[in-house]
């Protein structure tokens, strides 16, 4: 089965980018407990001052789906709601490999 990447800017409120990076950054230590989740990685856009980029490896589609269903996920979602002003590009990929990831 094909690892399953998922990359996407996220923007946020005005103003609300660090709060909103900071309830991403827990996500992505919760990641840790997540076997099937390979690479969670937050990043800023220093030229756009709202804008979140997030990378995502997972071992396959449907634990990326899974852990979507999760409670934890889904708390982080609703605190994360009010801050997301909206997402600007979302783009699926397969990862064949590279540093950080499990063959």
């Amino acid at each position: 089965m094909s690892k399953f990447g998922l990359s996407g800017k996220m923007i946020a409120q005005p103003g609300k980018r660090d709060e909103l990076a900071a309830i991403l950054m827990e996500a992505a230590a919760g990641m840790d407990a997540v076997p099937d989740c390979q690479i969670y990685v937050v990043s800023l856009l220093p030229d756009e001052p709202d804008a979140i980029w997030i990378t995502e490896v997972w071992d396959n589609a449907e634990a990326h789906r899974a852990s979507l269903a999760l409670e934890e996920t889904q708390a982080m979602i609703a605190r994360a709601k009010p801050l997301i002003a909206g997402f600007d590009q979302q783009v699926k990929h397969v990862p064949l490999g590279g540093k950080g990831m499990r063959a």
